[in-house]
């Protein structure tokens, strides 16, 4: 049995992998959803949503190589982690597809 706290380079890997999951969702989700919502005939409002959702997957899908590198580099310097621009755009892709659903379904039900 090791001694180290984490696994050199696996734990990384795993969280890289996710990345790339959440970053596929919001890419496919939100280009999905903007069609869905230009062949119902809703608005460029909601397609603008729904774009700017498959943006931010896009934009986390091409940052991952970065950020792996440099997750890797700081748990092997020992240097804190800051993953506060990935997590932004990841929320605000989140936040748009939440918000383009809700109203989806509101304009639909009437």
């Amino acid at each position: 049995m090791s001694s180290e706290i984490w696994d050199p380079g696996l734990q990384s890997e795993r969280t890289r992998l996710a990345w790339v999951r959440t970053a596929v969702a919001l890419s496919t989700g939100g280009l999905a959803a903007a069609g869905l919502s230009a062949r119902t005939g809703l608005g460029p409002v909601f397609v603008a949503g729904f774009a700017l959702a498959a943006l931010c997957g896009g934009i986390l899908l091409v940052r991952t190589s970065a950020r792996f590198r440099a997750v890797q580099l700081a748990l092997h310097r020992g240097d804190p982690l800051d993953g506060r621009l990935d997590a932004l755009v990841a929320w605000i892709g989140t936040l748009c597809v939440v918000v383009g659903a809700a109203c989806f379904v509101v304009v639909s039900t009437f």
